[in-house]
């Protein structure tokens, strides 16, 4: 756990979550993905057992999540998944990435960090260290790219 200014920084396993950083972990995710961006897909797909849940909290409420998880059984590659801001323009998707990757290294060191991002999201996750390697596809109806970055000698 960092504290950064008013918003703390967690990291957990899915079996280290208490019960309430579960709820406001899929209470955000609700809301961005279903609210505000109207995706229609099973947000709960079983892959938040093996996964690590980076977050930012801030008076209770995830402001900012994502998930991490091995995608090969040899350990060299992480996805990162479900990334949200609840609120934008305040630089929590920056430091959560930033955190998250430091969190990421350590927790589960690989070689490679992937993600599907949407294609309005390219130039922050470029800012990133992340390049696009893929054609642009259609993802629970949004459009998307594939990306990638060197993380970490295993």
């Amino acid at each position: 756990m960092i504290g950064v200014g008013d918003m703390t920084f967690k990291a957990k396993f899915f079996d280290e979550l208490t019960p309430a950083e579960l709820y406001e972990i899929l209470r955000s995710r609700s809301e961005i993905f279903m609210l505000e961006q109207d995706i229609r897909c099973q947000d709960m797909d079983g892959v938040d057992y093996q996964s690590r849940h980076c977050f930012l909290e801030e008076d209770g409420r995830v402001v900012g999540y994502l998930r991490a998880f091995y995608t090969d059984e040899e350990r060299t590659t992480v996805q990162i998944g479900r990334a949200l801001s609840l609120v934008h323009h305040r630089g929590i998707g920056r430091l959560l990435m930033q955190k998250s990757m430091e969190d990421i290294a350590y927790n589960l060191p690989c070689r490679k960090l992937t993600l599907h991002s949407q294609k309005h999201a390219e130039g922050f996750y470029q800012k990133c260290g992340f390049h696009t390697v893929s054609d642009e596809f259609l993802e629970a109806g949004v459009v998307h790219v594939t990306m990638e970055r060197e993380i970490c000698k295993k």
